[in-house]
Formats: structure tokens, sequence, C-alpha cells
């Protein structure tokens, strides 16, 4: 009886509107989204094989970007293949379990995807300020460690969203006014009291990623004096531009994630609702498609294997 019951309280598809109040450029907005989609998976995908293929890169910076591209490419093909459905076939139905898978993967990922920023943070940390010790710290079995805590810690906090989600009554609209499932778009359909959601919500946002960007910056203070420190001016040149392309990578992370997530509770009367739902759209394409671009430019070492393997097939050609 208690299945039926909550079977019947959750409908059998939601409807995904796409960008709220403009449905007439539906078309003109795929052509953007597609374009970095394909920029984002061709970037990300070319970034792994080229460390994979090149035992040079096979170090802990550049392993930590292959885990950092594979969550690129997971978050962007979590959400954009449906949008694009929408718009350009007005698919807009979804399923209700796939309505609360979409919803786990995105903050699944958003929580791995701080880790992997966290620990790389603790890589230049270590590599500037213990360069001697850098060896020993970070070893194969510590990277397989992070991976590990990771993805459990990206799990265990992230699954309770969906238990949250399914416990709630949505008897009410089934219409989602966004182009995927959001956590707080879907709760708030729900025709029951959504202060849990609420509260839980804040509490990963500012108790799981906000603790690791507090953790990021702290490191960046003591790098930072540390490289002020250095005797020459090209050491320290060499030891900040290392730094770079990272504080690019978590501005462009944490920034529209942060901005998106508190539009949506307090801020939702002063900005429009396709301004927000356009931004939370670019959250999960504009990262995934400049970080193997920020990455390529600003890495010697990479930038050197792109050329050389376009080089080498231009000449095979």
């Amino acid at each position: 009886m208690g299945s039926q019951n909550e079977s019947s309280s959750h409908p059998e598809y939601f409807l995904l509107v796409g960008i709220p109040g403009m449905e007439d450029a539906h078309f003109f907005f795929s052509i953007p989204f597609c374009s970095m989609y394909i920029l984002a998976l061709a970037g990300n995908l070319l970034l792994i094989y080229v460390i994979a293929t090149n035992a040079s890169l096979h170090q802990p910076m550049y392993q930590f970007l292959v885990m950092l591209a594979m969550s690129d490419i997971l978050l962007c093909t979590t959400t954009v293949p449906k949008s694009l459905a929408i718009f350009w076939f007005q698919s807009s139905r979804i399923p209700f379990d796939g309505c609360i898978t979409q919803v786990f993967f995105i903050h699944f990922l958003f929580v791995t995807e701080s880790s992997v920023l966290l620990t790389m943070a603790y890589d230049r940390y270590v590599a500037i300020c213990y360069p001697l010790a850098y060896t020993t710290k970070m070893t194969n079995s510590f990277i397989w460690r992070v991976v590990i805590v990771a993805l459990t810690r990206g799990f265990c906090t992230t699954g309770p969203f969906t238990l949250l989600l399914k416990r709630l009554p949505y008897q009410g609209s089934n219409v989602i006014a966004h182009s995927y499932c959001e956590h707080m778009a879907m709760a708030k359909l729900a025709t029951a009291d959504i202060l849990v959601n609420v509260v839980y919500g804040l509490i990963i946002a500012f108790g799981i990623t906000g603790i690791d960007m507090i953790l990021i910056a702290v490191s960046y203070v003591v790098i930072i004096r540390a490289v002020i420190r250095l005797p020459s001016s090209e050491a320290r040149y060499k030891a900040f531009n290392t730094c770079v392309s990272h504080l690019c990578v978590i501005t462009l992370f944490y920034v529209p994630a942060f901005f998106s997530f508190i539009t949506h509770r307090v801020g939702h009367n002063v900005i429009p609702l396709y301004a927000h739902i356009l931004l939370a759209n670019l959250y999960c394409l504009v990262p995934p498609m400049m970080n193997p671009i920020i990455y390529g430019v600003k890495t010697k070492e990479i930038r050197r294997k792109v050329f050389g393997l376009f080089c080498r097939k231009a000449f095979l050609m």
C-alpha cells in the first residue's frame, strides 16, 4: 500500500520548458550551446589523449587534469543533450526517475570536481612550498586515494538529494521552468514543505564546497607568501605561472555556480528567470569548454605536445 501511495504521488514525467519566456528563440540558443558542447568534448578528449599517450606527462599534476577533464565531459553531457533536444525537437518530456538521475549526477559531479580542484591546490602547495618532498607526498597511492575519496564524498553528499526529492509528493503542476532538472526547480513543484531540501542544499553549498573554497584560498595565501620569498624574479615568475591556470579554472567553476545557487533562492525576484536559466546552462558549458583551452595555452608541456601531435598528422597527410 505504501509503494502505491508513493508512486501515485509522483508524476510519470516532467515537462522541461527550456528557456522560460524565450521559447521562440530556442533555435538561436541551440547554435552557441551546440558549438560550446562540441568544443568542450573535443578539448577535454584531446587533453586526456595527449596526457595518456605521453609518458613525460604521467605526473600528478597532469593526472589531476585528466580527472578534471573527465568530470567536465560528464557534467556537460548530463545536461546539454537534453537541452538541445528541447531546442531542436521540442522533446520536453523527461521521466520522473530520469529527472531524479539528472539531479544526482549534476550535484555528484559538482562535489567531485570541487574535490579535484582542492587536490590540485594542494599539489601546487607541495610543489612550491616543499619541492624536495613532492615525489614522496604525491605518489600513485595518494592519487588513487584522492580518486576514491572524491567519488565517495560525491556519492555520500549527493545521494540524500535524490531521497529528499523522492519523498516529496508532486500532485500539482509537472512543468519545470528550466532546461534540465535542477534540485530546487524540481522541489518547488512539490505539494509539501521543502524546508529540509532548502537546508540540505545550503549545507552542501557552504558546508562542503564552501570549505573547499576556504582551503583553496588558504593554500594560495601560503603559496603567494612562498613565491614572494623566492630569491630571483625569474623563479617567482615561473612558480606563479604554474598557478595561474588553476586560479582561472577555480574562478570559472565557483563564481557562476554560487551565483546561480544564491539567485535561485534569494534573487529570483530581482533577476529575470530566463537570465538565471541561461546562466545555469552556461555554468555547465563554459568551464568544460574553457578548462582545456586555459591549460593548453598556459601549460608549456601540454601546448608543445598538442602542437607536436597536429604537426605530425599534417606531415603524414
